[in-house]
């Protein structure tokens, strides 16, 4: 029974540093002009990991957006075979496409023989 009074006490101290650091807490923040920022607003937004105003992120997301547009584009230009069940690049595409493009140009640049 002695263990309940014990237990009692212990709670009441608990309760009472409690009490003590809450009005401590809230008297510094009074006194320094402090405020102090909840745990929701320090969370990290999955559409905006770094804190960009609204405009900073329109853009970026805009920017992006342009970004993978033109690679896509970029890659769909790559000739692709698959071989073994995998996709690998057509070397022998691309080695005639440089040949059409040296063709087309006139010119003879450094890539224009090499494999």
């Amino acid at each position: 029974m002695s263990w309940i009074y014990v237990l009692g006490f212990a709670l009441a101290v608990f309760f009472l540093l409690m009490f003590f650091l809450s009005r401590f807490v809230n008297h510094m923040k009074k006194e320094q002009n402090l405020q102090i920022e909840s745990l929701k607003d320090t969370l990290i937004d999955k559409d905006n990991p770094v804190g960009l105003t609204g405009d900073e992120l329109e853009k970026m997301k805009q920017q992006q957006a342009e970004a993978q547009a033109h690679l896509r584009e970029v890659i769909s230009k790559i000739p692709v075979i698959q071989k073994d069940g995998k996709f690998q690049v057509d070397y022998e595409a691309v080695q005639k496409q440089k040949e059409s493009a040296a063709k087309t140009n006139g010119s003879t640049g450094p890539l224009a023989g090499k494999n």
